[in-house]
């Protein structure tokens, strides 16, 4: 048995047989059948012809060089000896790097391997292995002691790392997604901190649904996500039972699993859609995991059906931030906006309104400011807006309180002091926030005469200025500026039993200040001549 271990050992710390043999590679070898000038590898070259070379083009041939040991081929010339003469020496070369190659046990990727064409013959066995949405083009064995065991602790999760596929009991937790086709794949792993979410198309039978496991609630919650010192269990969240017309219904109770099964020539119970929503620490560990479901009935005329699935983490303690972009805005997602704290600049950071939004008014079907209160639509990254509304005006309104209303009606009740210049802007990073400049504009346009009148506001416009950031083959969007202007008008005192009605309006303008992208040219070079003045004596 001592005789046995120590062979063991020996072969686990003895180096691999080269594949490659550098003493018959020679990489300046370009003529065929010809000698190459100063290539002192190059087999076509003589004794009379390495007299005549000044130097060794290429001193070290070498096979991959990010391997911890191999052999090398060291050339050079002795120029003392008449006639000067080649040295070939074979070294072991040692990568003193600790991120080295210890052996290239993937024999495979050394050569191009050619394609087997399909036959008769091979037809059905390269349907069998090639035929699938996904395949394994791994070799049969990819350790080359087979007879070391991985230790017990191998597969224990400590703490997972941002992209590292989330381990569960049996494999990891599956995220079905289309890999070559739109049909759905099991193979798919999520990956911790990545956000995801696919759609794919997968193939069902009325009469085998109760047997698909994909259309099983069990399929996606059975195995538990390996922690750090315990296991986290996948609990329910909620359950939405979808009609065949499309009506969703939540469930008030989602303890009991609803198992798919065959009822009146329908399929009910099928897992038409999977929400996964991880929590965990700072430190990258999961301390827990809820699943929501959508359940739908699937009719004896589907052959396939839909399914949606997603994933989303959040930081224990912590509130998710909606983002619009990774820097730059993207088009079409909402502006973000905030707060300065109390005592600004410390702590330095900015507090995000409700939605952490921009917001302007939202246009309602009555059109009557008074009943539009509180109705706010967000302001869409690259999206001119406007909308409106009318208010009518009697002689028993007051005037303060009027304006002090139509004002919360064109700002609302919060209206941001800050924007962030990015879509990913932090509330920590204080000079990615740009401060929103507020102007007031006052016009006549009612009255003549200031006796008895007031001023109301009657319109809010939003400019933003913006401008494309960084490489000219990737630029990101950037808001530079933002100027909110608020338009007051004068209206005099109605006579009793009049009353008028003014139109309230609120816009939002995106303008592109960048500069435009113009090719730059090196200048000409210049010579500065200095002649003495009777250079051209006696001819001038």
């Amino acid at each position: 048995p001592a005789d046995t271990s120590d062979a063991a050992q020996a072969r686990v710390r003895s180096v691999p047989a080269p594949v490659t043999d550098v003493a018959r590679l020679c990489v300046c070898d370009l003529l065929v059948a010809q000698c190459d000038t100063n290539c002192c590898c190059d087999p076509d070259c003589s004794a009379e012809d390495f007299s005549l070379f000044t130097t060794c083009s290429v001193p070290v041939v070498m096979g991959d060089s990010q391997l911890c040991s191999q052999k090398a081929a060291v050339y050079s010339l002795d120029v003392e000896a008449n006639p000067p003469e080649r040295i070939f020496k074979l070294i072991d070369q040692v990568n003193p790097s600790i991120f080295c190659i210890h052996a290239t046990n993937y024999e495979q990727a050394l050569y191009l391997k050619s394609p087997e064409i399909p036959t008769a013959e091979n037809f059905d066995e390269l349907l069998d292995k090639f035929g699938g949405a996904t395949f394994s083009a791994e070799p049969d064995s990819w350790n080359l002691d087979t007879d070391a065991q991985n230790p017990p602790e191998a597969n224990e999760t400590s703490r997972y790392e941002y992209g590292v596929p989330v381990q569960t009991e049996d494999a990891f937790l599956r995220l079905p997604s289309p890999v070559v086709s739109s049909w759905c794949s099991d193979a798919n792993p999520a990956g911790f901190l990545v956000n995801q979410a696919t759609k794919c198309i997968r193939s069902v039978s009325v009469e085998k649904c109760d047997s698909i496991q994909a259309l099983s609630m069990l399929f996606y919650i059975n195995s538990s996500i390996l922690a750090c010192v315990f296991q986290v269990n996948i609990t329910v969240q909620s359950i939405v039972v979808q009609s065949v017309n499309g009506m969703r219904t939540l469930v008030s109770s989602s303890e009991a699993l609803r198992l798919p099964m065959v009822l009146d020539e329908l399929c009910i119970n099928a897992v038409l859609g999977v929400n996964y929503h991880i929590t965990h620490t700072d430190t990258g560990e999961i301390i827990e995991a809820a699943a929501a479901f959508v359940l739908g009935a699937i009719s004896r005329e589907a052959l396939s059906i839909e399914q949606s699935f997603e994933i989303s983490f959040t930081q224990e303690n912590t509130q998710p931030v909606p983002l619009s972009g990774n820097p730059g805005y993207v088009v079409g997602l909402p502006v973000r906006a905030g707060f300065q704290p109390q005592g600004y600049p410390s702590p330095a950071a900015f507090l995000s309104n409700k939605h952490s939004q921009l917001t302007i008014l939202h246009s309602t079907s009555t059109q009557d400011c008074l009943a539009a209160q509180g109705a706010r639509a967000p302001v869409l990254f690259g999206y001119n807006m406007i909308s409106g509304c009318k208010l009518r005006i009697t002689a028993a309104m007051k005037c303060q309180p009027l304006a002090q209303t139509l004002l919360d009606v064109l700002k609302g009740q919060s209206f941001p002091e800050f924007v962030a210049s990015f879509g990913n802007s932090q509330a920590q990073d204080v000079l990615d926030w740009v401060p929103v400049t507020q102007l007031h504009i006052s016009e006549q346009m009612i009255s003549h005469t200031l006796q008895s009148s007031c001023q109301i506001p009657v319109s809010l416009g939003i400019e933003i200025k913006w401008t494309k950031y960084g490489s000219l083959v990737n630029p990101q969007a950037r808001i530079v500026n933002v100027t909110a202007t608020i338009t007051s008008t004068t209206l005099k005192q109605l006579p009793s039993g009049r009353e008028r009605i003014i139109p309230v309006t609120s816009s939002v303008v995106f303008t592109d200040i960048s500069s435009p992208a113009e090719p730059s040219y090196k200048a000409w070079p210049t010579i500065n001549i200095k002649l003495p003045f009777d250079f051209f004596y006696p001819f001038v």
